[in-house]
């Protein structure tokens, strides 16, 4: 299939936390159209079954392969866990997910094979970080621990609150006990919580920012397969949510760390 340089990256979340993602792409490719969904009418897909998640999933890539996206990225972790497979043999442009990123990141920084991983009891349970964190390095031994208020606390906008530093403290404190020397923050909302996390871990724990990885793996993708954007040009940036266009708007700018473009709301058959 003959991709064309100028379209778009497609970027998919349940709901607002892909804009990490989304930010980091802006960053590392400042000249790429980037078209965005989030699932906001039916998330959260952690409390979901495997066929729902799949079901809605394979929606939203056809809708975003209808967009003329170029690459897709699975910015969900939940979906990266349980559906990245169904969406890559529906796809004809190149997918990513966000898992693959963090655990190809993960393998590379550590040092001492010992790794933790938070996320959302979904990813946690799905195990999916430990099976792709072996495929890079079967040596690494991985300490996983859920961590379900740090999704609430993010969208309250409490990223230095007390509440959140003490709860950081106690979700912390089994992963510490490991001695890892790696990190990796396994949800797209977690990267808000860098400056916290780095205050109470200190130097010696390498933080793995998922976001960060991806846009710098999507980079090298489209750098190896000419698929770069020429132009050099103001890019697009297009949002599109299923439910409440401006709570998606409001808490989304905190993400981007930027204005966010008016969302146009959609609905998926």
């Amino acid at each position: 299939m003959n991709l064309d340089p100028t379209h778009p990256i497609g970027v998919f979340d349940s709901g607002v936390g892909g804009l990490t993602v989304v930010r980091a792409l802006m960053e590392r490719l400042p000249f790429e159209n980037i078209t965005y969904f989030g699932d906001t009418a039916r998330v959260p897909y952690g409390v979901k079954s495997v066929e729902t998640i799949t079901a809605y999933a394979t929606q939203i890539t056809e809708f975003l392969l209808k967009q003329k996206v170029k690459l897709l990225i699975v910015a969900c972790n939940t979906i990266a866990a349980v559906a990245g497979e169904p969406v890559r043999e529906m796809s004809p442009v190149p997918v990513l997910d966000v898992i693959d990123a963090g655990a190809r990141r993960a393998a590379a920084e550590t040092k001492s094979r010992q790794v933790g991983v938070i996320g959302t009891p979904a990813t946690i349970n799905s195990n999916a970080y430990a099976r792709a964190i072996h495929r890079y390095d079967p040596r690494v031994r991985i300490y996983s621990h859920a961590c379900p208020l740090f999704v609430p606390l993010v969208e309250e906008g409490w990223l230095d609150h007390p509440v959140t530093r003490l709860t950081a403290q106690e979700y912390l404190k089994p992963v510490l006990a490991e001695h890892i020397d790696t990190l990796v923050l396994g949800c797209t909302h977690y990267p808000l919580l860098k400056p916290l996390f780095e205050q109470l871990l200190g130097p010696q724990i390498r933080l793995v920012d998922s976001a960060e990885a991806m846009a710098a793996i999507a980079s090298d993708l489209l750098a190896q397969e000419k698929l770069l954007n020429p132009a050099r040009i103001r890019p697009a940036y297009r949002f599109f949510v299923t439910d409440v266009p401006y709570r998606f708007q409001t808490i989304g700018e905190r993400f981007l760390g930027r204005t966010l473009s008016q969302a146009v709301l959609v609905k998926l058959s």
